[in-house]
């Protein structure tokens, strides 16, 4: 929570590959199929129009349960350091509410990037920390893959 109360999400990770590498794994629909979601989730479809104002779909499947959809519009597309959108489920969850992902890159010392997220605001606690586990999970397979790619 911050001073203000509102309920936000940041995290910070290093990144195998320059800042222009992991932009195009943040917004390559093909690429974003390969890493996005929790473990055990799969990605059949991602759509995206990566401009100010352009919309994204990704389609997301459970290891149980049925397909669902998250989707938004883009706010600022600034390759390669920045990134900033809506985030909303379609059929949300009475706790859920739209929220605003911003995401950060810069260049570290021997071709890595560090990528810095902010999301919120949330609802509840709750809701911000399953955001905060899917993040995690999703990023920690960006990176694994990104590692064994490289450059």
């Amino acid at each position: 929570m911050t001073q203000d109360g509102q309920l936000r999400l940041h995290l910070e990770c290093e990144l195998a590959g320059e800042p222009v590498r992991v932009f195009r794994e943040l917004t390559d629909p093909g690429e974003v199929a390969r890493w996005w979601g929790p473990d055990g989730f799969s990605t059949p479809s991602v759509e995206i129009d990566l401009r100010p104002g352009g919309a994204y779909r990704i389609a997301m499947q459970p290891p149980e349960g049925e397909l669902f959809h998250l989707v938004g519009e883009y706010i600022d597309v600034d390759p390669p350091v920045g990134l900033s959108y809506t985030f909303r489920w379609e059929d949300p969850d009475p706790e859920d509410r739209e929220t605003v992902v911003t995401l950060s890159l810069h260049d570290t010392d021997a071709g890595r990037s560090a990528l810095t997220l902010d999301q919120g605001d949330f609802a509840t606690e709750r809701r911000r920390a399953l955001h905060e586990e899917g993040w995690l999970q999703g990023l920690g397979k960006l990176g694994a893959m990104l590692a064994s790619q490289g450059d």
